[in-house]
């Protein structure tokens, strides 16, 4: 195997926390393969860039020699993870988890070796623990405790309630750990909690515990809330390149840099000089050019990725499209609004008639896209280039 300093820097960069301080070190000189997992509820039926920041880092453990388990919570899905919510989430039907599993398998290995990543699913074992298990494992962990964490503190201050079955999903992923024997588990930021309480029913179990490895929460196209297809503001790694390419150019200059951290498989090095050549003046969107070939170029091919970035300089560009578009944030109604509505507060057109006389013409344009339907509804966490007519552009991003 690979050197350990050498594995430690690769594998420590990007991340938020890797807990306790020194132990992936430790684990490290075991010389032998760790057994990595990472867990994914199939809420969705797709994967986003925001769910790749932790499975590329898998992509490294492998490639490092280790075991990366990609773990399909299809038992822990009919929980429903309680991280980062202010409120219980609903319950999803057995054929919902067992269709969305079928395409993570799928789209993970648009990432993964698919040769070295070992797919196996939480129902395997917590199906079979039954009640009196369940309770035996409860036994293991404190109410208390339990309460400790953020997100239940803040529903109980606000009044908000907490169901017994949430209590409930931070040991039945912990007993993920213990049954694949985990020397490593990861997770966003929002999973650290969960995380530590693996390490603590591990060695309940007699078990060495695992190294709680954490990395940052990719934000959405709004910048503001994380990548969530709850918030309508991600980027999907199925989507039509073109799509693709389009949405990671409506990022702020500022959030590129930030998807370049988590997202790019550029050098630190690589990344301060192109932040170097934006600060002598060059302008960040050929930046950003670079950026969106790379990710689209990573689910399809160069090829593609190359095509996307003409397709999108022949829609804007030839257009006249100016260098430097205004950028500001409109908040919406009840997480929408109308399109006629927007133009209007962006200031390119003067009424919502007017909105409506230029869409009717053909004159106004969402990303490039011409639009024909007057009745148009965005929905709030977008970001969009809105055009109307051949000199009039505004980036509007849309908060919820």
């Amino acid at each position: 195997m690979a050197d350990i300093n050498k594995q430690l820097a690769e594998l420590s960069r990007g991340a938020d926390e890797i807990l306790p301080e020194g132990g992936l070190k430790e684990k490290l000189k075991l010389d032998r393969p760790l057994n990595v997992y990472v867990g994914f509820d199939p809420t969705a039926p797709d994967l986003h860039l925001g769910h790749t920041v932790v499975i590329n880092k898998m992509r490294q453990f492998q490639e490092f020699g280790h075991n990366v388990i990609f773990l399909i919570g299809d038992f822990t899905a009919l929980i429903g993870d309680p991280s980062g919510r202010n409120v219980t989430r609903p319950p999803l039907s057995r054929e919902q988890i067992e269709l969305n599993a079928n395409t993570y398998k799928e789209q993970v290995f648009k990432i993964l070796d698919p040769e070295k990543t070992i797919i196996d699913y939480n129902s395997r074992w917590s199906t079979e623990l039954g009640s009196a298990g369940l309770i035996k494992l409860a036994a293991k962990y404190t109410v208390a405790r339990m309460l400790e964490r953020d997100d239940f503190a803040k529903r109980l201050a606000s009044g908000h309630s907490i169901s017994i079955h949430e209590l409930l999903y931070p040991l039945a992923q912990a007993y993920d750990a213990v049954n694949l024997k985990a020397d490593v588990q990861m997770g966003g930021t929002d999973q650290k909690f969960n995380l530590l309480v693996g390490r603590h029913i591990q060695q309940s179990y007699d078990q060495e515990p695992q190294i709680a490895f954490t990395m940052p929460l990719l934000e959405g196209l709004d910048g503001t809330q994380k990548m969530s297809k709850s918030y309508d503001n991600y980027i999907g790694i199925t989507e039509p390149p073109n799509e693709m390419f389009g949405k990671i150019m409506s990022i702020s200059d500022e959030l590129m840099w930030r998807y370049y951290e988590l997202l790019s498989f550029c050098s630190l090095d690589e990344i301060n000089t192109k932040k170097k050549s934006v600060q002598d003046g060059m302008n960040p969107r050929d930046v950003k050019f670079e950026l969106a070939v790379e990710i689209v170029s990573r689910f399809y091919d160069q090829k593609i990725g190359e095509q996307s970035k003409q397709e999108f300089i022949e829609r804007f560009q030839k257009g006249s499209m100016p260098d430097q578009i205004i950028e500001s944030d409109l908040k919406s109604n009840d997480g929408e609004m109308p399109l006629s509505h927007i133009l209007k507060h962006a200031g390119l057109v003067k009424s919502a008639s007017e909105a409506f006389r230029m869409i009717q013409q053909g004159a106004v344009k969402i990303d490039g896209q011409k639009i024909e339907d007057r009745n148009t509804i965005i929905k709030g966490g977008s970001t969009h280039i809105y055009q109307v007519g051949k000199r009039r552009f505004a980036k509007i991003n849309l908060l919820n």
